[in-house]
């Protein structure tokens, strides 16, 4: 039986090659480049696959790789057949390659809806458009979200240092620039003084007027101070009908002449309903030696002896004929 394969007896009727030069040249160069061609292929086809992970064909991709593989062998048998008619095996090795290329065609066919869902590059190009513009909008969206949590930041900032009656520095606020001041002055001896400032029988004016009044009282009282200070000085709402000022770089005679001004200008005030106001003002000093509460306190005593000594008046804690204990 093996001699009767490889005897070349089992050629198919008709089939002859003529010993000519053009002949054999286009046959063997012809079938060599179709074996190296299909030799190249399955070894590009499985090295694809090897190095993308993400596809999920790898069995489809083997099979294709051999029908390819038969179709090669089939032209090296060609090739072989011009000497030694190895037919029968050329035609064992066709039928087992068409038996490789039906199925590979079945399958391929089964999984086309599957292929049909990888994207083509156009509608790459489509979507990656559209996941720009997607992300276009999340950036403008992202600004915008950071601009108006900016905004009400600020919004929450202002209103927490604003006092909402006078419109101008809260308590937490002007005692946080009070800090600031005492920190300057115990790094680097920066002289600062503070006012303490009361409305004088500012519950009269409730009782009498109303709450409305005397919060409008309070609002134009407050824009006074602010407008007599300097720009580099600093008011605030202490509380109730009080409030503190600060004087960075103030001593003590230069702050007593400002709250004396203070002090005229609020009297000459004018108010609706032709109402007058005075104030008492209390003024103190940093010094060494002394804590921050201990320079509001002294503020206090001062405002204290100037409303008990008839008010509308100005007492620094520090000056010699007025050394308030």
């Amino acid at each position: 039986m093996l001699d009767r394969i490889l005897d070349g007896s089992l050629m198919p009727h008709g089939h002859c090659l003529l010993w000519r030069g053009d002949l054999l040249f286009l046959h063997l160069v012809g079938d060599f480049l179709t074996v190296l061609a299909y030799a190249l292929i399955p070894f590009a086809i499985v090295y694809f696959i090897h190095k993308r992970d993400d596809l999920h064909f790898n069995w489809l991709t083997v099979l294709f790789a051999g029908f390819i593989a038969f179709c090669g062998m089939t032209h090296l048998v060609g090739m072989i057949n011009i000497w030694h008619g190895f037919y029968f095996i050329e035609g064992l090795i066709k039928f087992l390659t068409g038996l490789i290329s039906i199925s590979t065609a079945y399958i391929l066919w089964r999984l086309m809806p599957s292929f049909m869902k990888v994207p083509s590059i156009a509608m790459l190009k489509q979507r990656n458009q559209e996941l720009e513009a997607v992300r276009a909008e999340l950036e403008e969206a992202n600004r915008t979200l950071e601009a108006k949590v900016k905004q009400r930041t600020h919004e929450l900032e202002v209103q927490a240092n604003t006092d909402t009656v006078t419109g101008i520095a809260s308590r937490f606020s002007i005692i946080d620039t009070l800090k600031q001041c005492y920190l300057q002055f115990q790094r680097y001896q920066h002289s600062f003084s503070i006012l303490m400032i009361d409305i004088d029988h500012f519950k009269q004016i409730n009782d009498n007027y109303g709450h409305q009044i005397g919060d409008d009282v309070l609002h134009a009282l407050a824009h006074r101070i602010e407008k007599t200070i300097r720009k580099t000085d600093s008011v605030g709402r202490y509380g109730g009908e009080e409030f503190l000022v600060i004087l960075p770089e103030t001593e003590s005679d230069f702050a007593l002449n400002l709250a004396e001004r203070i002090r005229h200008d609020i009297e000459t005030l004018k108010l609706a309903d032709n109402l007058k106001v005075t104030c008492s003002i209390g003024v103190s000093a940093m010094l060494d030696g002394i804590s921050q509460d201990e320079l509001i306190s002294r503020a206090d005593k001062a405002l204290y002896s100037a409303k008990n000594t008839g008010r509308n008046q100005v007492i620094s804690y520090h000056k010699k004929h007025l050394e308030i204990e």
